[in-house]
């Protein structure tokens, strides 16, 4: 599809977020023109299209943060856009079960959590866990998420592109953003006029911000997450069962997630990748990336910064099948380490860090001015909070135009 000369609005990336903000854009600036740039061939190639598809209800986090807040409301209005379209959603609830004492204190934390943030949650004894999902396994207590859903990512994205291009926002497949200057911007395509730009560019989000002179001491690291996909004739599970996570990091550890079909999977991993898109193999290999990747980990690794080293070596040990259905095995009965199973797709979080603090971001992070507005960490749960988060975005490009 050919490019116009001039644009009001440029959204580079067709990922969730990017489709998302464009959306928003055009229900505020209905006679604006707006384009959208992705590299791909088709909408969401990567951390959109590849995620576990769980729309996460939102008692992880503390009150204060974006996530807090986002999640809950995305929860809400990911699960009715879904009923609205009749787009197959797995309304199956999470159990968060305690797998030792120790844990029962991190257990109560997010009880507490998700009752400040007004998500729907439970506290269960272990036989009062076992009513919903007969196979779990909890050390006396669990907690229950009855909002906890799941979707096929790739449902979402497609129905999104939909709505994008019924709404006449010009979505540009196959089409890179490659530099600009002076209100100009030069792409795969050729060059437009455009008069506000959104960087929604996910792994590479921090280069393009910084060629607009944001993201300074910010850099993205890629973690590469893998799934294993259980082959059970018998007796699967009803929901998602979650242990007790680490709430030092962003990742909930191996956990089993019921998928919008009924199937189930273990995962997912969260081990360094070696360039930005190391999906498999040496494919989209990227020496430069590789260089400044191990740079940026080295720092932290050697400092163990976040917990970076023992995160490391832990997740090292996901690359072994047997490792991952170790750990899913104390979640569930039925599950061993001889359980039929093979790996999924795999995909790549694109996570910020702060090199001058030597630490991960924790929450979302985005800059602008009145020219350009840059999303720089989306982490999970980004794509359960991808509607709310747009609004938030455009509040933002409102108050800085």
């Amino acid at each position: 599809m050919e490019l116009p000369r001039q644009t009001d609005f440029l959204i580079i990336g067709a990922g969730i977020i990017g489709l998302a903000i464009a959306l928003e854009l055009k229900k505020r600036f209905p006679d604006s023109r707006i384009v959208i740039l992705e590299k791909e061939d088709q909408c969401g190639r990567h951390a959109s299209g590849r995620n576990s598809g769980v729309l996460h209800a939102g008692f992880y986090y503390t009150a204060d943060s974006l996530k807090a807040r986002l999640t809950r409301l995305g929860n809400r209005e990911l699960t009715e856009y879904c009923l609205e379209r009749e787009i197959p959603i797995n309304r199956c609830g999470k159990l968060v079960v305690a797998r030792n004492e120790g844990e029962l204190g991190t257990l109560q934390e997010l009880v507490r959590r998700g009752r400040h943030n007004q998500v729907p949650i439970e506290l269960l004894n272990d036989r009062e866990a076992r009513e919903i999902e007969p196979r779990v396994k909890t050390f006396t207590q669990a907690l229950y998420s009855p909002t906890t859903a799941t979707v096929n990512p790739v449902d979402i994205m497609r129905a999104l592109a939909h709505e994008v291009q019924a709404a006449g926002i010009l979505l540009a497949t196959s089409t890179p953003f490659v530099r600009h200057a002076q209100g100009t911007a030069w792409t795969g395509q050729g060059r437009l006029d455009a008069g506000y730009i959104v960087n929604a560019a996910g792994l590479y989000a921090d280069r393009i911000a910084r060629r607009f002179g944001f993201a300074e001491g910010l850099v993205i690291l890629p973690f590469k997450g893998l799934y294993l996909h259980l082959h059970e004739a018998n007796t699967p599970l009803r929901c998602c069962v979650y242990p007790v996570p680490d709430l030092k990091n962003p990742f909930l550890g191996v956990h089993l997630t019921v998928t919008a079909d009924g199937r189930s999977t273990i995962g997912p991993t969260a081990m360094p990748a070696f360039w930005r898109e190391n999906y498999r193999g040496l494919e989209n290999f990227r020496p430069d990336e590789l260089l400044r990747i191990l740079v940026t980990g080295m720092g932290l690794f050697i400092t163990n910064a976040s917990g970076f080293r023992d995160l490391a070596f832990e997740e090292l040990k996901k690359a072994r099948k047997r490792y991952l259905l170790a750990c899913a095995g104390e979640l569930a009965d039925g599950i061993s380490e001889e359980s039929p199973c093979q790996w999924g797709m795999a995909g790549i979080r694109a996570q910020l860090v702060d090199t001058r603090a030597r630490s991960l971001v924790m929450d979302f992070r985005y800059e602008g001015d009145d020219r350009s507005f840059h999303v720089l960490n989306a982490v999970s749960p980004a794509f359960t909070c991808a509607l709310p988060f747009s609004r938030l975005v455009v509040d933002e490009i409102e108050r800085l135009k």
